[in-house]
Protein backbone atom coordinates (compact mmCIF):
# COMPACT_ATOMS: atom_id res chain seq x y z
CA UNK A 1 0.00 0.00 0.00
CA UNK A 2 1.11 3.63 -1.20
CA UNK A 3 2.37 5.65 2.41
CA UNK A 4 0.18 8.43 2.55
CA UNK A 5 1.59 11.75 3.32
CA UNK A 6 -0.88 14.93 3.42
CA UNK A 7 -3.90 15.22 5.75
CA UNK A 8 -5.62 15.13 2.28
CA UNK A 9 -4.50 12.17 0.92
CA UNK A 10 -5.44 10.38 3.96
CA UNK A 11 -8.79 12.19 4.32
CA UNK A 12 -9.55 10.66 0.39
CA UNK A 13 -8.82 7.42 1.73
CA UNK A 14 -10.98 7.58 4.64
CA UNK A 15 -13.76 8.82 2.62
CA UNK A 16 -13.91 6.25 0.12
CA UNK A 17 -13.66 3.65 3.09
CA UNK A 18 -17.07 5.34 4.01
CA UNK A 19 -15.82 7.95 6.72
CA UNK A 20 -18.43 10.48 5.27
CA UNK A 21 -19.28 12.80 7.98
CA UNK A 22 -17.10 15.96 9.14
CA UNK A 23 -16.64 15.77 12.83
CA UNK A 24 -16.00 19.22 14.82
CA UNK A 25 -14.75 18.97 18.18
CA UNK A 26 -16.22 20.83 21.26
CA UNK A 27 -14.74 20.58 24.92
CA UNK A 28 -17.44 17.57 25.67
CA UNK A 29 -18.68 16.08 22.43
CA UNK A 30 -17.96 16.12 18.64
CA UNK A 31 -20.67 17.80 16.82
CA UNK A 32 -22.22 16.42 12.94
CA UNK A 33 -24.80 16.95 10.40
CA UNK A 34 -24.43 20.45 10.71
CA UNK A 35 -24.15 20.95 14.43
CA UNK A 36 -27.55 19.16 14.75
CA UNK A 37 -25.96 16.02 16.29
CA UNK A 38 -23.70 15.43 19.31
CA UNK A 39 -21.97 12.36 19.93
CA UNK A 40 -20.26 12.38 23.35
CA UNK A 41 -17.30 9.45 24.47
CA UNK A 42 -19.45 6.90 25.04
CA UNK A 43 -21.43 7.19 21.52
CA UNK A 44 -18.24 6.79 19.40
CA UNK A 45 -14.46 4.86 18.75
CA UNK A 46 -11.39 6.00 17.38
CA UNK A 47 -10.65 3.41 14.59
CA UNK A 48 -7.45 5.26 13.79
CA UNK A 49 -5.59 8.29 14.12
CA UNK A 50 -2.75 9.59 11.48
CA UNK A 51 -0.06 11.86 12.85
CA UNK A 52 1.58 14.81 10.73
CA UNK A 53 4.40 17.03 12.27
CA UNK A 54 5.34 20.42 9.96
CA UNK A 55 8.92 20.09 8.98
CA UNK A 56 9.60 23.32 10.90
CA UNK A 57 6.60 25.19 12.23
CA UNK A 58 4.79 23.90 15.09
CA UNK A 59 1.55 25.19 13.53
CA UNK A 60 1.60 22.50 10.97
CA UNK A 61 0.85 19.41 13.24
CA UNK A 62 -2.11 18.03 12.95
CA UNK A 63 -4.01 14.50 13.68
CA UNK A 64 -6.69 12.63 11.37
CA UNK A 65 -9.35 10.67 13.74
CA UNK A 66 -10.97 8.00 11.55
CA UNK A 67 -13.89 7.88 13.86
CA UNK A 68 -17.53 5.28 13.90
CA UNK A 69 -20.55 5.32 15.81
CA UNK A 70 -22.31 2.06 16.38
CA UNK A 71 -25.27 3.67 18.11
CA UNK A 72 -25.65 6.67 15.57
CA UNK A 73 -24.64 3.86 12.23
CA UNK A 74 -22.15 6.58 11.39
CA UNK A 75 -18.06 7.17 10.53
CA UNK A 76 -16.34 10.39 9.99
CA UNK A 77 -13.74 12.18 9.74
CA UNK A 78 -12.17 14.73 12.62
CA UNK A 79 -9.13 16.89 11.90
CA UNK A 80 -7.35 18.86 14.58
CA UNK A 81 -4.06 20.23 15.64
CA UNK A 82 -1.90 19.01 18.53
CA UNK A 83 0.62 19.98 20.84
CA UNK A 84 0.50 23.90 21.25
CA UNK A 85 -2.05 24.08 18.21
CA UNK A 86 -4.36 21.19 19.95
CA UNK A 87 -8.05 22.01 21.30
CA UNK A 88 -8.59 22.43 24.77
CA UNK A 89 -11.17 18.96 25.56
CA UNK A 90 -12.21 17.51 29.18
CA UNK A 91 -10.13 14.84 30.16
CA UNK A 92 -13.09 12.25 28.82
CA UNK A 93 -12.86 13.14 25.69
CA UNK A 94 -8.96 13.06 25.44
CA UNK A 95 -9.64 9.61 26.60
CA UNK A 96 -12.49 8.32 24.21
CA UNK A 97 -10.12 9.88 21.05
CA UNK A 98 -7.19 7.36 21.87
CA UNK A 99 -7.72 4.57 19.52
CA UNK A 100 -9.12 1.56 19.96
CA UNK A 101 -7.09 -1.69 20.50
CA UNK A 102 -6.44 -3.63 17.94
CA UNK A 103 -7.14 -1.21 14.99
CA UNK A 104 -6.68 -2.09 11.89
CA UNK A 105 -4.65 0.27 8.96
CA UNK A 106 -7.49 1.69 7.26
Amino acid sequence: MKQMTTVSEVINNLREKGYTEDFNLTENCLKCAGNQLQLHPEDFVVDKHYRFEGDSNPDDEAIVYAISSEKYNMKGVLVNGYGPSADPVADEMVKALAEKPGATDL
